[in-house]
């Protein structure tokens, strides 16, 4: 939408200050589990309210899958038990059937448990990542256009593929991990003490410290974790850009240099990766190596309360310690999983915080309340408003007292003493008094950075003036709404952007309700036709690519095109023709005079050739408007405009 003049405004000192990333995009997120984490968390869980029945299935389901495990290993003891015959000195045989059906029977139940609840994850987090993406892409299209001209693609898109992937780990794993380590830890807790307490109290004590540990590393891996975030960020932007230009790359051959510049960003995701990596790494060794010094500790201690009694019958003592010892085992293994998946829920968290942070950016605002409507011309020559398309539009004004009134559709644009800046204090455009009648052809021209392309920016209120008025067909541009705004609006652009579809929908989209007869018209009209005529399959061809198989000149007969079908009595031409050869800018100024006929048009010209024949012609230095009159006019002041015309071509 903005061409170099906005570009170079939008760069400025003030929009760097508000983002403190290398990559200009989105500011380092400070990591650990910190009040903006847990917000971005719940928040996150929000999401989850149409699947509460699911949830709460998931975390019984968890729950009795945990719970099994710990139940089985506890029924192990009244195996062992009956196999040392306690009791009676003797091998109670019934006894150690029943407590093997009830092991088979626990774990049968824990798998089953097991099953559902991963059926049930496989569909809430998939599901919650669907609604997640539409409310982040339904935002993107509320946000200003401002917002993307300030934004690299690369990086927005690595909000949709590896921001999003961090969250569906988080919910599809690490929440059920968490969900069982709870239930885990808590059974486990119950069974050890019920087991032995001297024993358990040594266990609990060691968890403690493990827990510790699980802090101490967790705090510094998760800084990592979220820097390596920003910088895988960084280098899908870095690519995204560098492919979109790969001519340009070898057109300038440089290739190494890109290559040089994209192994710096490399090295600096390997290092953050290697960090986080690194100390994500050594927390399960430690934890490990704590869980091994607790087993032996308990071994110990065991040994030495079986031998002196305390837990009655040598017997009983040995069949304690064989299933305690593997009971402590199972208590400290769920510790070793949360500490994996805190560093997946801190990454999952940053990138959380990174959504959410789009889906917080203030929306283009719209406080219009005048609509375009279809209308019926009455004999008497007022207007009717109709549900069905008449091709006949009208502006719908409701007033203060309630009545209505219908202004006619008509192109009149004018600016009275407009002024607008990017960047405060850095005006763009100065005390700029234009005016359109209906069906003329106004041009500007200028040097880059003049300000023409801003002109037709306000126009469409992609950004709102500072000071002065717009008003179209009389009414101030400000009381309109914008989708009626722009819908009557056509816009050809110097860079034609062509979707993944059909010929004949990429015209249709220009009016999406235009039938096939009235897209092949605007073809017509634009002089489109003949060449898609001669693709494999004609106007059913698929373009990919952008259209990447079409010739420039092609690619801005079908932008023209689209905007015919589009039907708009005010037509902006934004340097459609700077990027092609003289012949296809002749076919193409050949579909744009079709397309121009009883319409307002206002054309940002690069060749000044193009523009002879305007009604107008505006000249622009500086944000002002210095010279405006015809061709021929403007040539006898010998002016700004002369120089221009005179420097770049000669005279006739």
């Amino acid at each position: 939408m903005a061409n170099s003049e906005e570009i170079v405004a939008d760069k400025s000192p003030n929009s760097a200050k508000d983002n403190d990333s290398s990559n200009g995009v989105f500011p380092m997120q400070k990591a650990s589990f910190n009040k903006d984490t847990f917000k971005s968390l719940i928040r996150l869980l929000k999401y989850s309210s149409s699947f509460k029945g699911q949830f709460i299935i998931v975390i019984i389901m968890v729950a009795l899958s945990t719970v099994s495990g710990v139940a089985a290993t506890y029924m192990i003891k009244e195996m062992f038990t009956a196999i040392l015959g306690v009791r009676d000195g003797l091998f109670e045989i019934s006894r150690f059937i029943t407590a093997l059906i009830s092991i088979i029977a626990i774990y049968f139940s824990g798998t089953m448990a097991q099953f559902v609840y991963t059926q049930c994850l496989a569909n809430i987090a998939p599901g919650i990542m669907r609604k997640l993406r539409d409310d982040m892409f339904i935002h993107m299209q509320k946000l200003p256009v401002d917002y993307y001209a300030k934004h690299q693609h690369g990086e927005l898109m690595s909000l949709y593929s590896n921001d999003t992937e961090a969250v569906r780990e988080m919910l599809s794993q690490s929440i059920p991990q968490y969900l069982s380590a709870i239930f885990t830890l808590t059974g486990a807790m119950i069974m050890l003490f019920v087991l032995s307490w001297q024993l358990a109290l040594i266990v609990l004590g060691m968890l403690f410290v493990m827990i510790a540990a699980v802090i101490l590393l967790g705090k510094f891996s998760g800084k990592q974790f979220v820097a390596q975030q920003r910088f895988l960020g960084d280098a899908n932007a870095f690519i995204e850009e560098y492919i979109t230009g790969a001519r340009v790359v070898k057109v300038f051959s440089r290739e190494d240099i890109v290559s040089s510049e994209f192994a710096v960003r490399n090295e600096e995701l390997r290092k953050a990766s290697y960090k986080a990596n690194g100390c994500a790494n050594i927390t399960m060794p430690v934890l490990n190596n704590l869980a091994y010094f607790t087993y032996t500790l308990v071994a110990l201690v065991g040994a030495l309360l079986t031998m002196n009694g305390t837990f009655g019958a040598t017997a009983n003592g040995i069949a304690i310690m064989a299933v305690f010892l593997p009971a402590a085992r199972q208590f400290t293994m769920p510790l070793g999983n949360v500490a994996q998946q805190m560093n997946a829920i801190l990454m999952a968290s940053a990138g959380a915080e990174r959504i959410f942070k789009l889906l917080d950016e203030t929306v283009e605002v719209d406080n219009g309340y005048v609509t375009l409507v279809n209308v019926n011309y009455n004999e008497n020559g007022s207007l009717t408003e109709s549900e069905t398309i008449t091709g006949q539009w009208a502006w719908k004004h409701p007033h203060g007292d309630g009545t209505l009134t219908y202004t006619p559709l008509s192109g009149d644009v004018r600016f009275f003493d407009v002024d607008f800046s990017y960047v405060p204090e850095k005006p763009v455009l100065r005390g700029i008094s234009l005016f359109a009648k209906p069906g003329q052809k106004i041009a500007f021209v200028g040097s880059t950075g003049a300000g023409k392309t801003t002109i037709t920016n306000l126009i469409n209120r992609f950004y709102d003036i500072e000071d002065g008025k717009i008003r179209y067909d009389n009414i101030n541009i400000n009381k309109i709404h914008k989708d009626s705004l722009r819908r009557s609006l056509g816009v050809v652009l110097q860079d034609t952007n062509l979707f993944t579809d059909t010929v004949l929908e990429n015209i249709r989209y220009g009016r999406l309700e235009a039938t096939d007869e009235e897209c092949y018209a605007a073809a017509k009209l634009a002089g489109a036709d003949d060449f898609i005529l001669t693709l494999s399959k004609g106007y059913s061809t698929v373009l990919t690519g952008g259209g990447a198989k079409l010739s420039q000149g092609q690619r801005q007969l079908l932008s023209i095109a689209r905007a015919a079908v589009a039907n708009p009595p005010v037509l902006i031409l934004d340097e459609a023709t700077s990027s092609v050869d003289t012949h296809t800018e002749k076919l193409i100024e050949k579909g744009m005079d079709s397309l121009m006929k009883g319409r307002t048009v206002f054309v940002i010209a690069h060749r000044l050739s193009t523009v002879r024949n305007a009604d107008a012609i505006v000249v622009l230095e500086q944000g002002r408007i210095v010279e405006r009159g015809t061709h021929n006019e403007l040539l006898e002041q010998k002016g700004r405009y002369y120089n221009l015309y005179t420097g770049a071509f000669e005279l006739e």
